[in-house]
């Protein structure tokens, strides 16, 4: 069930009107109608891998129970590591099994040795890499005693599978989350309608820009050889807009839902296309991912790393984000990006007091948009691999990209598509300062203004927007 879809459009009033309305003040049946909810949710993408959530719901819950009541190290450490490796053994098996099976036959075959490869013929549970970074997360702080394990099971299956997050984040903590699931929960109007607001800010970012960017960039990564090299740049920046509008706008969709059903969720953006290094940037893109891997990866490798001075830094780095590339997924063009990813971060720590002393010898307005072009063309090319089938094919656009024809006019441009871009970007500029772009519109007193201008947004839904109910790019991994 897409966001996008009509499906979703009535699945949602009623969820809303039974929780506030039939089950209004009653914390209890609000929370089983919101696990009931969210498992129905779940089961409209392959009922079969329901299962699969709730066990591994049930795994997780009964394993922080087990920290919590083991009286000895050892016995906590049995159902920590128990509990990680059954959820890492699973994500193993149905979205990284066959890539390291394909990938190890290949690497023997180059060394003489002829062996079939064994894969699975299975289908890569939608959400997968989500939920099971929700329960991963909620273990280590249950372990760290940063939280006491939660006794009630629906209070915490909820946590991880609430239906907004459920498939493709934000990655939400369980510090944050569960004290929010388990007090009750009032209507709060204002809340709601600065709910609303973002839902339709992200329709707008998924279906006028994401979904019209996807059909040039579709058409050109799949024959880079029949397009100049200026047509193809223009493909690499409209990618670059595309995986923004799409998973900003997904995840916009699903902050302005849980705030209709009085929730909070972990802000996810924060206008990364403005940022002025890759620090920044990875500072402001997909924040959930970013501060989980900051935090329960790079920060215990950089710990054990911290003999070796600035290489230990270094490696912690490249090392966070190569997982990070392959977190996102079984794919060597997931890896080299992840890669290119971390080394630029270390030569960014690496050199931060003389970029710095340099950037003081220049015009502060020159230096930030000097620094923001930069910042925005290297995640661009970055994203050439991001976008690639393989690596092969990566080198094969980004070739013919730099060719003479980088110099001559694109073969078309698509004048409605760039005036769209233009609007987004110029919204998404004055709203840099609040949690999303169209929310400084609510700061409007005049009601006649709020309204025009949500109207424009939704004709520019209607007449601009592709309704052709396309999936979001982040529920593969």
């Amino acid at each position: 069930m897409l966001f996008t879809s009509w499906s979703f459009a009535l699945f949602l009033p009623i969820v809303f009107a039974l929780y506030w309305f039939a089950m209004g003040g009653r914390l209890r049946l609000q929370n089983i109608l919101l696990l009931v909810a969210s498992y129905y949710f779940y089961a409209c993408w392959d009922w079969r891998f329901l299962f699969l959530l709730i066990f591994s719901t049930l795994l997780d819950y009964a394993s922080g129970l087990q920290i919590s009541r083991a009286r000895t190290e050892p016995g906590k450490a049995f159902w920590f590591w128990m509990s990680v490796g059954v959820n890492l053994g699973f994500l193993a098996v149905f979205k990284y099994y066959n890539f390291f099976a394909t990938s190890m036959v290949e690497a023997l075959a180059t060394l003489g040795l002829q062996v079939d490869a064994v894969t699975l013929e299975i289908v890569l549970p939608v959400g997968i890499s989500f939920y099971t970074f929700h329960g991963l997360s909620y273990l280590v702080d249950v372990r760290q005693e940063r939280i006491e394990p939660e006794k009630n099971f629906v209070d915490y299956a909820v946590f991880v599978s609430f239906f907004p997050l459920l498939v493709a984040g934000p990655i939400e903590r369980a510090t944050h989350l569960l004290p929010q699931i388990v007090k009750p929960r009032v209507f709060d109007r204002t809340k709601a309608v600065d709910g609303l607001r973002q839902i339709l800010w992200g329709l707008f970012k998924k279906l006028v820009i994401a979904d019209a960017c996807a059909w040039y960039v579709n058409m050109m990564h799949a024959h880079p050889e029949s397009y100049r090299g200026s047509t193809l740049l223009m493909g690499a920046i409209l990618f670059t807009f595309q995986i923004y509008g799409d998973f900003s706008g997904y995840s916009d969709i699903a902050i302005g839902t849980a705030r209709l059903f009085g929730i909070d969720l972990i802000r996810n953006f924060n206008f990364p296309l403005f940022s002025k290094s890759m620090s920044e940037f990875w500072r402001n893109w997909h924040i959930s991912l970013s501060s989980w891997i900051r935090d329960y990866l790079f920060s215990p490798l950089a710990l054990q790393f911290r003999y070796w001075g600035k290489w230990g830094l270094v490696s912690a780095l490249v090392l966070s984000f190569t997982l990070n590339g392959l977190w996102h997924g079984a794919n060597w063009t997931f890896i080299a990006w992840g890669l290119l990813h971390g080394l630029v971060m270390s030569y960014e720590a690496m050199t931060q007091k003389f970029r710095k002393k340099v950037g003081k010898s220049l015009p502060f307005h020159f230096q930030n948009g000097l620094s923001m072009f930069f910042t925005f063309a290297f995640w661009t090319v970055s994203l050439i691999l991001f976008r690639a089938a393989s690596i092969g094919k990566a080198f094969d656009f980004v070739d013919g990209m730099l060719s003479m024809s980088l110099f001559s006019m694109p073969e078309y441009v698509p004048v409605k598509l760039f005036a769209m871009l233009g609007i987004f970007m110029v919204v998404e500029y004055i709203g840099r300062k609040h949690q999303y772009g169209l929310q400084f519109v609510g700061n409007w007193k005049r009601a006649e203004l709020r309204v025009t201008a949500y109207y424009a947004v939704i004709l520019l839904i209607l007449f601009f927007g592709m309704f052709m109910e396309n999936s979001f790019i982040y529920f593969q991994f």
